[in-house]
This record gives C-alpha cells, sequence and structure tokens, in this order.
C-alpha cells in the first residue's frame, strides 16, 4: 500500500523546503515540497537528484505547490544495481503523483527528467495542464562529446573503485538506443514550454527546433552559452521564465 511517511529528512539551506519521504510499491522515495496552490511537480536529470530544483522552488513557492522528487535510483531514494528501464522511471512518477493525490498538474523536466514528463504528458494528458522541457533527452541522438562525457566519468569512478552514483539505463529490444520519440510529438496535447541552452555539449540546440516544428502549441526560449542546465546557471532567467508560463493559464 502506497503511503506519505510524514518524517522531514534533513532540510535544504532555505527551510521552508521539507524534505519528506514516500512509500512507493514496497520501496522508499525521497521528495522536496514546498508553497501552496496548483501542484507543480519538477523531474531531475540523469546525473543529477531533486537538489538541483531548491532555488527554483524557493522563488515559486509563494504561487504554487511545489514537489521535487529523487528518481527511483536517485539521491535519497531507493536504488537496484540492475538498473531501470524507462517505463520504470515514468510508472515511478505515476505512482509519485497518485499517491500524492495530485491532479491537473504542470510537469517540468531537465534532461532525462524531461523525457519522463513527456512520455506522461503523451500518455495521460488529462493528468497534465502545462508542460516545460529543459534541454531534454528524445529529439535526437546523444552528442558524441556528451557519449565521451558521460563514459570518462563513469570509467573513471569504476577504476578508483568509486560507487557509482546514478543508474544503469537498461533499454527494451524495441527502444531506440537515444529513446528518440519525434514521431510521436504531433500527438502531444498540452501547452509545451521548450528551453534550451544555445550550445549544450549532451543534446544540440538543434534537437529543440526539430521539437519545435512538431508540437501543437509550443514555445521556444533559448539560454546563451555553453551548458546542458540552464535552469542551474541562469537561476533568475529561468525561474522568471517558469513562473511567467504557469501564470499564464491564469490570466
Amino acid at each position: 500500500m502506497n503511503s506519505v511517511i510524514e518524517e522531514k529528512t534533513g532540510l535544504p539551506s532555505n527551510g521552508t523546503i521539507e524534505s519528506l519521504k514516500l512509500r512507493i510499491d514496497g520501496y522508499q522515495a525521497h521528495y522536496l515540497k514546498a508553497g501552496s496552490g496548483s501542484p507543480v511537480v519538477l523531474l531531475h536529470g540523469g546525473a543529477s537528484d531533486s537538489g538541483d530544483w531548491t532555488d527554483t522552488m524557493s522563488a515559486l513557492s509563494p504561487y504554487y505547490s511545489l514537489y521535487a522528487p529523487d528518481i527511483i535510483g536517485y539521491g535519497k531514494s531507493d536504488k537496484n544495481k540492475s538498473g531501470y528501464y524507462l517505463t520504470e522511471f515514468v510508472d515511478f512518477t505515476l505512482d509519485f503523483i497518485k499517491t500524492l493525490g495530485l491532479s491537473s498538474i504542470a510537469l517540468v523536466g531537465h534532461s532525462l527528467g524531461g523525457r519522463i514528463c513527456l512520455d506522461i504528458a503523451l500518455h495521460h494528458p488529462y493528468t497534465v495542464r502545462r508542460l516545460v522541457l529543459v534541454d531534454t533527452v528524445g529529439f535526437g541522438k546523444l552528442a558524441w562529446w556528451g557519449t565521451f562525457l558521460g563514459a570518462a566519468a563513469w570509467g573513471f569512478r569504476e577504476f578508483m573503485g568509486r560507487p557509482q552514483p546514478y543508474p544503469k539505463f537498461l533499454k527494451e529490444d524495441t527502444e531506440d538506443k537515444d529513446w528518440q520519440c519525434l514521431d510521436k510529438l504531433t500527438e502531444l496535447k498540452v501547452p509545451t514550454l521548450l528551453i534550451w541552452n544555445r550550445r549544450d555539449p549532451y543534446f544540440s540546440v538543434n534537437h529543440a527546433f526539430r521539437a519545435q516544428k512538431l508540437i501543437p502549441e509550443v514555445s521556444l526560449e533559448i539560454f546563451p552559452g555553453y551548458g546542458h542546465a540552464p535552469h542551474m546557471k541562469n537561476r533568475e532567467q529561468f525561474n522568471n521564465l517558469l513562473l511567467d508560463f504557469l501564470n499564464h493559464e491564469q490570466g
């Protein structure tokens, strides 16, 4: 039986953000919660955890209820050594939303988190009122430089005998190795905001241009400079843009 464990597990720097645990299908998940109002769920990328979102949660907490889980296999959530399929990440997020009793949510996802959000928006459109995708997986192939960086970091930790902080990604036989889904974007029924760095070493800004041409109701914002996490590098600009996008439905 799924349940919320009312236990604070140590707060981030801003005391208005709660650090909580949730039991889902026999395993334990950790998440951050802040604010009040319409729910916004924030999903981190494939080499991170919920801590990426603390600044955004602080900025938007006067206006919205914000939830940032550690995706299963990450952060303080339970992990297994064998790895996870994309469907398992998606099912985890859906169970997280259901267990907390959230409805008509805004979904915000970075990189892997964006791909999870996109899958939910495609298959459960009436659950999602707004979608924000940040340098997201699925619109093209991983760049060779990004492949090298990821493999080098993994190999270095293995050589040094250090534990790998992130899970393995498992792929079904029928799945594209980059989880590409361009052919499905015309079916998206949710108002969508794409945010991208001009020079992303993992997923080229051209991926965003491709997606922009296919998503029926979409806007695109390109942040200047190099990097894969505009929500971290340009925090104030990102937070203002996100708030404007979420508020637009209420105007």
